[in-house]
């Protein structure tokens, strides 16, 4: 199964994309990451805590402005939230064309000639009856609010 969420952000695609692809801004909306060049390319790890382990995600795709794509590497304790994360991948898309969610943004706010992109993340091969589901759902949910308000409110200059 897939986790969906679509979000409504007020900031260009490039903007976004800044947070999403380079590591370096990534704890600015998550975790501090560290990089790890293997033979199989770039892995992004951080340590959400002695009881979960060290998070290794290896960087799939990374197209500008459109898509970035993380693949779960590592083996967490069954306790752990983590541990449904194994196999998974994390696809973030991103797109300047109306959606939804840009379209309910835009109808509830005075926004006449922002930019509005709209981020639709999946956490794709989620193993379904999984005991974190609703956790990590909501946990995402709160990590792209984080997101939302890191580009919105510390826009960059172009």
């Amino acid at each position: 199964m897939d986790i969906h969420h679509q979000v409504a952000i007020i900031a260009p695609a490039t903007r976004i994309y800044e947070e999403i692809a380079l590591p370096e801004n990534i704890g600015n909306w998550w975790d501090e990451q560290a990089v790890v060049e293997t033979p199989e390319g770039t892995v992004l790890e951080h340590n959400p805590g002695e009881d979960h382990g060290v998070v290794q995600l290896r960087v799939v795709e990374s197209i500008a402005n459109m898509r970035v794509e993380w693949e779960c590497i590592s083996k967490h304790p069954t306790t752990s939230p983590a541990s449904a994360w194994t196999g998974t991948r994390f696809k973030f898309e991103l797109t300047e064309l109306e959606t939804p969610a840009s379209k309910i943004l835009r109808c509830f706010a005075d926004l006449d000639g922002e930019q509005i992109s709209t981020l639709d993340f999946y956490h794709s091969h989620y193993p379904e009856g999984s005991e974190f589901l609703g956790f990590n759902n909501f946990a995402w949910g709160q990590v792209l609010q984080g997101l939302k308000n890191q580009c919105e409110s510390h826009p960059k200059d172009s």
